[in-house]
């Protein structure tokens, strides 16, 4: 498998880009996390609200406590006061629901922050690194000697501009039918350049 071009121009653009890739990715990581860390910051009344039911709950609960000891109504005084702390409950589970919303709305907000343009960037770059990696290594296989350049002119002929074959020959195709190998060579590296593959030497 060939992951990068033989030509350095090209082969230097491809490292700068997946450099660039991967400082892309780094970059949306830290996003997302940040996105995730401020939501959750959110969560401090949440938190505040659970310790208050918590506290009423547990000062109510401890009255009831006391109030029992009372002789004649003390019971119902630690019925009312049993029944009050329920409030403290509802308060605290309420706290406890707003901080789980939070807490998953932070998660959620933190993925989408770094997932979206992460996908986006790194999915155009797969394309184009696989399209590369899937011609470049095909055409390698044919680069094995010098006769292999036949195809690759011919493929010349057939793909390059008119401009381009201009400057190699006024006939390619007819040099090419003379068997000329140096204008084969010349149309071979023209399509072989387009690949980021060099011509055999020879």
């Amino acid at each position: 498998m060939k992951l990068y071009a033989d030509t350095t121009a090209r082969r230097t653009r491809q490292l700068v880009a997946d450099v660039l890739v991967l400082l892309w990715i780094g970059l949306w990581v830290w996003a997302g996390r940040q996105v995730h860390d401020t939501v959750a910051r959110l969560g401090a009344p949440a938190d505040s609200i659970t310790s208050a039911g918590q506290s009423v709950q547990d000062a109510l609960t401890g009255a009831g406590r006391q109030a029992g000891r009372i002789p004649a109504v003390g019971d119902d005084l630690q019925g009312w006061l049993d029944q009050a702390a329920g409030s403290g409950t509802t308060l605290k589970n309420a706290g406890l629901s707003m901080s789980s919303t939070i807490d998953t709305l932070a998660t959620l907000l933190g993925w989408l922050t770094a997932l979206l343009p992460i996908v986006l960037v790194v999915g155009c770059w797969g394309v184009l690194r696989w399209r590369f990696v899937r011609r470049a290594t095909s055409a390698q296989r044919f680069i094995d000697a010098t006769e292999d350049l036949d195809l690759f002119a011919l493929r010349a002929m057939a793909n390059q501009p008119m401009t381009a074959l201009a400057r190699i020959s006024d006939d390619p195709a007819g040099a090419w039918r003379r068997r000329d190998a140096d204008v084969i060579r010349a149309l071979a590296t023209l399509e072989l350049r387009d690949q980021g593959l060099r011509p055999p030497a020879g």
